[in-house]
């Protein structure tokens, strides 16, 4: 039975860092020969835009740009597509990216595949967010990490479901990750 880990979490939390140590973890310590790892925000870093704005931007965008609310879905559609063909050749599959309202899509991929679940909202005190998300230099995304945060730890299909890293090494995380209590279907 394959399957699928997904770490959501605002920016900041360690969501990569954790997924990344996961995926080692299954191929060096629990038996799996491979594991398939998708970086949602891979898919998002593919937009490349102008930096300067000109005459062809039509209220604060280039005339022919996808809004957010777009890009987001191309994104998720990737994330679903990738991780459809990996589960089809038998992979475990580790997933990184913000869930928010997705998680019935990725429960019906599971599903389709006969996939075990496992699903970690990673997060951490409010400084800890704002100390990661300004070392790594991204300060325009301190306020929507913070949004997130509140919105992810107070979502009711989260609870129960929250791995605040906050003081744990991403060896204590990895201990975590394999409780019960993340497994959304246990086929």
């Amino acid at each position: 039975m394959s399957n699928l880990y997904f770490f959501s979490g605002p920016c900041g939390c360690g969501k990569s860092t954790l997924a990344d140590a996961w995926a080692k973890h299954l191929v060096n310590n629990a038996g799996r020969k491979q594991v398939y790892v998708i970086h949602g925000d891979d898919f998002h870093e593919g937009f490349v835009e102008p930096d300067a704005k000109g005459d062809f931007f039509v209220d604060g965008l280039p005339g022919d740009a996808m809004a957010w609310e777009q890009i987001l879905a191309f994104n998720w559609d990737c994330i679903i597509d990738v991780a459809d063909k990996a589960l089809s050749r038998g992979l475990d599959v580790v997933i990184d990216y913000v869930i928010e309202e997705r998680l019935p899509r990725v429960t019906a991929l599971a599903k389709k595949h006969g996939a075990r679940l496992h699903y970690v909202v990673v997060t951490a005190e409010e400084e800890t967010i704002r100390r990661r998300i300004t070392q790594r230099g991204d300060v325009d995304l301190i306020e929507r990490a913070i949004f997130l945060k509140n919105k992810l730890e107070n979502m009711p299909e989260n609870q129960g479901r929250l791995l605040d890293n906050t003081c744990l090494t991403v060896e204590e995380e990895i201990a975590l990750v394999g409780d019960e209590r993340f497994i959304v279907n246990n086929l």
